[in-house]
């Protein structure tokens, strides 16, 4: 056996392992899709760490306020994404079933339908800001700050579910390079803005928060209008029409996006558990908690490369009903997944201080930071796994079990384990002043391994391959 069978070889449903020829253009095709994928994550990651370091120029209280935002702004796109998940799924069916009326079927209902869902979303969102922001852990120093930035960039969100939808679209036919191109585009334009308008460059007024906010609205319309022009132009695979609804659509976008919109749910819950947690500690706490937070979103966004690929290329394979191919595009897409984590867990190692230094000066916020990046290092590689094998299980429909996974794992162990950290713990050992902010890291730790491994189990299992979605 060859040392490339040794250490990337898998095998399809029956067990049989693929041979050597077969094996490299699986492995060429993934990373075909992957590629552009994981440079838009990691480009987008950047550009947002960016941000929050531009933020980071204002104080402590600004990089919480802008952070308390995240997970309001989740919650508020739970439909929406549930919507996206199974437009891909489907989508990546119709592909792989040679439907390409099919595809632009499902692609137009599922516009309609968001665009109702983003009108609701800003009505929502601008005025419910207050609540909104209490719920996520707004204390009397961040409030004011969040409130004004959530409101502003409220008024992006139905742009913002257009191109959710239109991506994913994109996504399900392998099309990875067009939402790299359109969501890298949009984010410069933010950082650009943001350099104008936080601190006030080129004549501009200093906006602070404002700015970084208006900055925001605006990268995330342009994306919009950026994805309508590339399904409005002529020659593409899509195109946008009058939607004719149809109940083989709807059932399938409901099938997927009810399943996915439960696993949504527990991840907002829970993670805006820990943002509550998180916040009681303190602001420099919650600060250096964002700041790890960027981090692990680029780890996280380069495995959800390899996700998309995984997703995309299962879906079609299962619409062809080449079982073969949809196992083996699991085990590549799962050991590219690895080879991501080794490269993150190398680079973060060399460089955890350096991190730190770009976001704040602060010394106690670093020394935070420095901490709990050793303990997200050892959960590079369960984290990438668990995330990619979720993309292979929702591209074949079986977002139940990755639901499960998620109320299982993120809205009940990893906020218990937290608060256990957090509290009980850190208050028992005084000497050790940095636990309660490595807290959260340790749950997270706990938490990509047991969903690794649950999803692991699913995926041998193979049950995956039976599910019908039309």
């Amino acid at each position: 056996m060859d040392l490339f069978q040794r250490l990337l070889g898998v095998k399809d449903h029956e067990g049989k392992r693929i041979e050597t020829p077969e094996l490299k253009q699986l492995y060429k095709k993934t990373l075909a899709i992957a590629w552009p994928s994981t440079v838009e994550g990691a480009l987008m990651s950047i550009i947002g760490s960016v941000d929050t370091m531009m933020v980071g120029t204002l104080g402590a209280a600004s990089i919480a306020a802008v952070g308390l935002t995240g997970q309001p702004r989740m919650i508020m796109l739970l439909f929406a994404q549930a919507l996206c998940v199974g437009t891909t799924a489907l989508c990546a069916r119709r592909k792989g079933a040679h439907d390409h009326a099919g595809a632009n079927t499902c692609l137009n209902q599922s516009l309609a339908i968001i665009t109702v869902i983003g009108i609701l979303m800003t009505l929502i969102g601008y005025f419910g800001a207050v609540p909104l922001m209490k719920l996520g852990g707004a204390n009397e120093d961040t409030l004011a700050l969040s409130v004004t930035y959530f409101r502003i960039i409220s008024l992006a969100f139905l742009p913002n579910c257009w191109q959710l939808c239109i991506c994913a679209a994109m996504r399900a036919i392998g099309k990875t390079r067009v939402t790299m191109a359109t969501n890298i585009t949009a984010n410069l334009i933010n950082v650009v803005l943001n350099y104008i308008l936080i601190n006030g460059k080129l004549g501009f007024p200093a906006l602070g928060v404002k700015g970084a906010a208006i900055a925001t609205a605006c990268g995330t319309i342009a994306a919009s209008l950026i994805c309508i022009v590339v399904v409005l132009r002529n020659g593409g695979y899509y195109h946008i029409a009058k939607p004719k609804f149809d109940k083989v659509t709807l059932s399938g976008l409901t099938k997927v996006g009810a399943s996915s919109m439960v696993e949504a749910v527990c991840l907002r819950i829970g993670f805006l558990m820990l943002a509550r947690l998180i916040a009681g500690i303190g602001t420099n706490a919650f600060a250096a908690y964002q700041i790890v937070s960027q981090v692990t979103s680029l780890s996280f966004t380069l495995g959800d490369g390899v996700s998309t690929a995984g997703t995309s290329l299962v879906g079609q394979s299962l619409g062809a009903k080449r079982k073969d191919l949809a196992m083996a595009h699991a085990g590549v897409a799962y050991r590219m997944g690895i080879i991501v984590s080794i490269f993150l867990m190398t680079v973060i190692s060399l460089t955890s201080r350096q991190i730190a230094l770009l976001f704040t000066q602060d010394e106690a916020i670093i020394r935070g930071v420095t901490v709990s990046l050793y303990v997200v290092i050892l959960s590079m590689m369960p984290q990438n796994g668990r995330v990619v094998l979720s993309g292979v299980l929702r591209g074949a429909g079986d977002v139940k079990f990755v639901a499960y996974c998620a109320l299982l794992s993120v809205a009940i162990l990893r906020p218990v384990l937290t608060w256990v950290f957090c509290y009980p713990v850190a208050n028992a050992l005084p000497q050790y002043p940095n636990l309660a902010v490595m807290a959260p890291w340790i749950a997270f730790l706990i938490d990509s391994i047991v969903r690794d491994r649950l999803l692991n189990a699913r995926v041998k299992k193979r049950e995956w391959l039976e599910i019908k979605l039309s």
